[in-house]
């Protein structure tokens, strides 16, 4: 790895609207200085038909699930998504003030395969949906949560970008890799009252954990060896371990962990519902970038350190 991410390219993304807002207020502008002046020239030397073997591209398509392929609705005019610029490295103003960011990258590489003529444009976080309502767009590329409550509203593809839960633990004390017998009896740092502690409490309940206010204080805490392990989001993580606070003590154990229930459906392009044909074919367009490797592409480009 050996970047320093401690610009915070790698702020928290939690599954709810109400953490969003509060990742968009806590996010600096040291994002797009990483993003603009690292990323870009990490993406330039990457490989996209051999990537860096600690680069994990996360796949969310069944290979199998393939069909023919869905033509997308003529209408006469442009397809105009809408996004936010304030949420890097998912929908950030670039240097000239043009939208970019991995989800709207990936809402331009779908526009191409579909053969449509697509316009970006950015709008407040908080009004994306209401203005997808009033027909003032017609898709919202950003990082709003697919829920039921999205659903009973909206139409959503299939996920194309889940925010997964890991174990990061001290380098220097080969602890075993987590499980719920491995990890009975050792203590496990967790933000109280979060997912990944409810998480914690059903499927590792003989851990001994050990809650903290906010991940910070989890993450120095593991640090200074106060716990053996950590279990929190993997982005946020993935800020930590690559940056200078960490000063290389730490390192994530075993996989990722992405279960609904806790963790969240992840996010998709949005429409509404009398849509559908237009959903359907971005569904069958996503597939497809991930196919022809354009998503690995700019998955490389905007997470040049994995969560997964």
């Amino acid at each position: 790895m050996g970047q320093n991410l401690s610009v915070g390219v790698y702020c928290s993304a939690r599954a709810t609207m109400a953490s969003i807002r509060h990742h968009r207020l806590w996010c600096a502008a040291g994002l797009l200085v990483y993003l603009l002046l690292i990323g870009v020239a990490q993406a330039q030397q990457a490989s996209v038909s051999n990537p860096a073997p600690s680069v994990t591209i996360p796949n969310f398509w069944n290979p199998r699930a393939r069909g023919e392929r869905v033509e997308a609705p003529q209408t006469g005019r442009a397809v105009r998504f809408m996004t936010d610029d304030e949420f890097p490295p998912l929908h950030f103003a670039g240097p000239d003030g043009t939208p970019t960011g991995f989800a709207v990258e990936l809402a331009r590489a779908v526009c191409e395969r579909l053969t449509i003529t697509c316009t970006v444009q950015a709008r407040r976080f908080d009004t994306l949906l209401d203005a997808l309502a009033d027909k003032q767009g017609d898709v919202v590329a950003a990082a709003i949560p697919v829920n039921a409550g999205l659903r009973a509203r909206f139409l959503a593809t299939r996920p194309y970008f889940r925010w997964p839960a890991r174990f990061i633990t001290p380098t220097d004390r080969n602890a075993p890799a987590p499980s719920a017998a491995a990890l009975a009896g050792r203590s496990v740092g967790v933000v109280e009252g979060s997912a990944h502690e409810a998480y914690l409490k059903a499927f590792f309940p003989k851990a001994t954990r050990k809650t903290f206010t906010d991940l910070s204080a989890a993450e120095s805490a593991l640090k200074r060896g106060e716990v053996e392990y950590l279990f929190a989001d993997g982005l946020s993580l993935a800020l930590w371990l690559n940056g200078q606070e960490a000063e290389g003590c730490c390192a994530y154990s075993g996989g990722d962990y992405l279960e609904n229930r806790y963790f969240g459906e992840g996010i998709g392009f949005v429409t509404r519902t009398e849509d559908a044909a237009l959903a359907r074919a971005l569904d069958d367009a996503l597939q497809r970038v991930w196919d022809d490797g354009k998503y690995a592409e700019l998955y490389l480009r905007f997470f040049p350190v994995s969560p997964f």
